[in-house]
């Protein structure tokens, strides 16, 4: 979660308008009938659209662009002034136009970028551990021969490509919008002298098998930076899960919503109930009853279990508990069964949740505690497609 904006929160809101803009513009087309679907969405009607992610790293660019545009806002305002001020009309028109030719533009090979039809499309597809485990499938089908069993780009066939495939365990799925990377999945991709690196999927996935391939590669890249780097560099969501809850209205984990969220596959009987979050069991069978130590019991087990190994990186899930924060990210996991959790079960951290950390440390509380409050303090936040989330 590095690739944030150090805080630089003119620069968020830059972004954040920019897509804004695009997509609002976008959907109105699409009322109006301008511009129809592609993979049953609006589709992007240009080649090009504007680059948040370029001005997120090249941050000088993004001043220019920011400076130039409050300088259109004051130009407007000239303008409007110099109707109803005729005397000065000259003046303000003449100062409107000087500001325009000195106002310091951005370079259009950084403001703008390759734009698809599909690059404003957004995951019709949820995070689930039924997407997941269809996506698996698939994957096995289609994409190991050259991407490798662990999505590193080393399959049997990779050195037959035209290019070398790339490695999803790396941050390449966060960074990259999701309408973007379904393009490539249905579309393939071509290199600068238009030759095909990657073929098109579109004849032998629908559009739903190709949300649940990518949701599929987002777990399997989740696991093996876990595998990699002790931690989860990029964020993560607990799948959604089918449940059996006590309160009968809950029967999905997505129910529960502004909620932590801690999954278990330690003894229940063994727990105790803790009301600062909503404690699911996931079991190794399906189980008719909910114990009273828990809020739900997972339904979906055999889909759930393969999504959390993947996740975890890791086919051993036994005796062990992962917590979310109250947005559905997982934060911590803790592999001891039902042993006290410590420090460094904290996995997804925010670049700043030392200070935090080191603050609380001094406090007599549980390290269990101690996490919940640095993830209250330390919301994820990280980079998708040129936007802060």
């Amino acid at each position: 979660m590095n690739d944030l904006t150090n805080n630089a929160v003119w620069l968020e809101w830059l972004l954040e308008g920019m897509h804004r803009a695009q997509w609002g513009l976008l959907r109105a087309m699409h009322v109006v009938g301008l511009v129809g679907e592609v993979d049953e969405q609006a589709a992007w009607p240009w080649r090009w659209r504007l680059a948040g992610e370029n001005l997120l790293i090249d941050q000088a660019q993004a001043r220019q662009l920011a400076i130039s545009l409050l300088i259109i806002a004051s130009v407007l305002v000239l303008l409007v002034v110099a109707l109803w001020w005729k005397r000065a009309r000259l003046w303000l028109v003449g100062a409107s136009a000087l500001a325009l030719v000195l106002a310091p533009w951005p370079a259009a090979a950084v403001l703008f970028t390759q734009a698809h039809p599909t690059s404003f499309h957004v995951a019709a597809v949820p995070f689930s551990d039924h997407a997941i485990a269809n996506g698996a499938r698939l994957y096995a089908a289609q994409c190991v021969q050259c991407h490798g069993e662990n999505g590193k780009g080393q399959g049997a066939l990779a050195s037959q490509q035209p290019v070398w495939p790339p490695n999803f365990a790396s941050p390449l799925l966060w960074r990259r919008a999701d309408g973007e990377l379904l393009w490539a999945v249905r579309h393939g991709l071509q290199g600068r002298d238009g030759q095909q690196t990657m073929p098109a999927f579109a004849q032998s996935l629908n559009v739903q098998e190709s949300w649940e391939l990518l949701q599929y590669l987002r777990a399997l890249a989740a696991g093996e930076l876990l595998r990699a780097t002790g931690n989860w560099p990029q964020p993560v969501h607990l799948p959604d899960m089918q449940l059996r809850c006590h309160n009968a209205s809950k029967q999905w984990l997505s129910d529960w919503k502004n909620q932590r969220v801690l999954l278990v596959t330690a003894d229940p009987q063994k727990l105790l109930p803790d009301p600062r979050m909503v404690t699911v069991w996931l079991p190794t069978q399906v189980s008719n009853t909910v114990p009273d130590t828990v809020d739900c019991a997972v339904t979906s087990v055999a889909d759930a279990r393969a999504s959390i190994s993947l996740i975890n990186g890791s086919a051993d899930v036994e005796q062990s508990q992962w917590l979310t924060d109250r947005q559905g990210w997982l934060r911590a996991r803790n592999g001891r069964g039902i042993a006290a959790w410590n420090d460094d079960d904290l996995l997804c951290k925010s670049p700043t949740a030392d200070q935090p950390v080191a603050a609380l440390a001094v406090t007599p509380e549980d390290q269990l505690t101690r996490i919940i409050r640095t993830m209250d303090a330390e919301p994820v936040r990280f980079v998708k497609g040129g936007r802060v989330h």
